[in-house]
């Protein structure tokens, strides 16, 4: 039992054994950085590899088919095959194509997925990379550059259907981007900071996840990271069915796979900021007593694996969905952005702050006690919490009845009225406009 406490308890035996060799500075701001570094971006690359074979099963699963099964034990060596097989894979350059940003581009879209990863409140003390009082800000701004990327692939293959991917993607992903900043405005009146860890740190003091104050705000931030990772059914700049292969329609082999490396890592920054702002990040009641009793290491790894859930449920999600909903038309797709995400996240803003504001305004109103404190975030006491949930609700139907009202006319997604409406022509019946040719006459 002695043994097990010790192991648990906080341990600085790899602080004491560097301090041998280096400076605590230069322990503190370099070598411990490039330790996490290393951590996180082995085990992106690691889901990156094995998201493949989660989606292959999971449709499989759906689909009552058995997916990967004949390399290694139950398919799990698949990744590892497809990975070898791209990389011997011939890699070739079209020949009238801009071979410098040809080349350059998959690893842009590569360095904006992997660089938000720094910011992200993977679990407490040593399980963030740093804290940047600006990280969402960071996150939205970096991730943008991946649009970029796909823009830029598509330009210079020198092909027309990688051209009209990369303007697919372009226009699709700065209209979703729109949505998904103005989503997060709600969670961040309560957090009352940009830094990722201090949303999960307000969610901690205050003992609740945002999503119950914001159901609105999740879930138009949830639908457009899915329409940002150009996911099904949002996956126009890459409809197979439309223009072979979208933007990397030119691209082969090693190329080819790190499109997909971003994509995926994208997913997961999407699903992790989700899991930040909303779910609580590394909270979950309870876990707390760990660290209270000192038992600090322990708290650390704990928080980690719930992170990793709440993850996992939101990355099952993209999976769902993928094998659950038809694509849409590119009319409608650029309508769910413009004409339906971007005014209910308006509204999501409007109706936050009335809520905030009436919550300010009653504590203190007849022995109303509403705020406990403001000192991280706006910690609500038990009454305030009710009618917070009480608005976000609320939030709900009030958004849907005003979205309702503003799109009353928009005919995009009522096809069936659009087919009553058509009418089939009658021909009227006579003779012929054109006389038929009679017989030639046989000779003789």
């Amino acid at each position: 039992m002695e043994h097990l406490i010790v192991l648990l308890a906080p341990i600085n035996f790899i602080d004491q054994l560097l301090l041998r060799f280096f400076s605590a500075e230069t322990i503190n701001f370099v070598i411990w950085p490039l330790i996490q570094i290393g951590l996180v971006v082995t085990l992106v690359a690691l889901w990156v590899a094995y998201a493949t074979y989660l989606e292959r099963k999971i449709s499989a699963f759906m689909q009552a088919r058995l997916g990967p099964m004949r390399v290694g034990p139950w398919g799990l060596l698949q990744p590892i095959a497809d990975g070898l097989k791209l990389l011997t894979k011939e890699d070739f350059i079209p020949e009238k194509a801009d071979r410098w940003i040809f080349f350059c581009a998959p690893y842009i879209a590569v360095a904006a997925a992997f660089i938000v990863f720094s910011v992200i409140p993977f679990a407490p003390d040593w399980g963030v990379i740093t804290d940047v009082n600006i990280g969402l800000l960071l996150v939205l701004g970096v991730s943008s550059v991946g649009v970029l990327a796909l823009i830029l692939a598509g330009w210079s293959s020198n092909s027309k259907y990688a051209l009209l991917g990369a303007l697919r993607s372009s226009a699709q992903m700065v209209s979703y981007e729109v949505a998904m900043g103005l989503s997060v405005v709600g969670a961040l009146m309560f957090a009352r900071t940009l830094s990722l860890s201090g949303a999960v740190n307000a969610q901690a003091a205050d003992s609740i996840w945002y999503v119950v104050y914001q159901p609105a705000g999740f879930l138009i931030f949830l639908v457009s990271g899915i329409a940002e990772n150009n996911r099904a059914p949002f996956d126009l700049p890459e409809a197979e069915s439309e223009l072979v292969a979208g933007f990397h329609t030119e691209y082969s082999g090693f190329r080819w796979m790190l499109f997909f490396m971003a994509e995926y890592a994208a997913m997961l920054v999407v699903s992790a900021v989700a899991v930040a702002l909303y779910l609580g990040g590394w909270y979950f009641p309870f876990v707390y007593r760990l660290e209270a009793n000192g038992y600090h290491n322990l708290y650390v790894i704990v928080g980690l694996l719930v992170f990793i859930t709440k993850l996992l449920i939101i990355l099952y999600l993209y999976f769902w969905l993928r094998w659950t909903l038809p694509r849409f038309r590119y009319d409608q797709l650029m309508d769910i952005g413009w004409k339906w995400l971007i005014p209910s996240s308006l509204i999501n803003i409007g109706l936050t702050a009335v809520a905030v504001f009436v919550i300010q305004a009653l504590d203190g109103w007849r022995s109303f006690k509403t705020i406990d404190s403001m000192s991280r975030g706006l910690n609500l006491t038990g009454t305030g919490k009710a009618l917070m949930i009480v608005f976000g609700l609320a939030g709900l139907l009030i958004t849907g009845a005003l979205l309702a009202r503003i799109n009353w006319r928009s005919r995009d997604f009522n096809l069936k009225s659009q087919r009553r409406n058509i009418r089939l022509v009658n021909v009227p019946k006579g003779k012929p406009a054109v006389p038929a040719t009679a017989p030639a006459a046989s000779e003789g």
